[in-house]
């Protein structure tokens, strides 16, 4: 136990420009991702583990309101599935919609805001970057190019693929 924790606490303070790596057999319960400054933390219980740079929606600060949007949700979820993607390397699928995603959709549906076509969305995960060739902006993380989503570097949804546990924590703040 002692070791996953020294293994742990090297895993963080690594420098700039090697890959960022979670110790082998580490265990993630817990993600918190903060929108506006890009970064996403992962958590064993209160422990810090690992922290990585992510891109986000690229319809900016705010939470989801409806399919299409461009937002990434604001809340509370789980990751409650997993799965490869022929989109992106690996797809770590967030609970989206909550409570208070529908509350909102359905308040903003009657006031007329919310797109005739335009459902509330379920397709938000944490994913790799995209599989194509000459992504553009597409692969830099920092900035806001997905559709909703939350994206890291492909070696690190390798690592979160196989230490998120089942139905983790995610907390997504503006």
């Amino acid at each position: 136990m002692a070791l996953v924790g020294l293994f742990a606490c090297l895993g963080v303070a690594q420098t700039a420009g090697e890959p960022r790596r979670i110790p082998p057999g580490t265990r993630i319960d817990r993600l918190v991702v903060d929108k506006s400054d890009h970064r996403m933390k992962a958590f064993r219980g209160e422990t810090l583990v690992q922290e990585y740079e992510v891109a986000v929606g690229r319809g900016g600060l705010g939470p989801k309101r409806w399919e299409g949007d461009m937002h990434t949700p604001e809340g509370r979820y789980r990751i409650d599935r997993r799965h490869r993607s022929r989109q992106f390397l690996r797809f770590l699928h967030v609970s989206y919609p909550n409570r208070e995603d529908r509350q909102r959709y359905r308040q903003l549906s009657a006031e007329g805001t919310v797109p005739d076509d335009a459902g509330i969305g379920s397709a938000i995960g944490v994913h790799g970057q995209p599989q194509m060739v000459g992504g553009g902006l597409a692969g830099v993380l920092g900035l806001n190019w997905t559709a909703g989503c939350i994206a890291v570097r492909d070696r690190e949804i390798l690592d979160l693929y196989q230490a998120v546990t089942e139905n983790a924590r995610i907390e997504i703040t503006p």
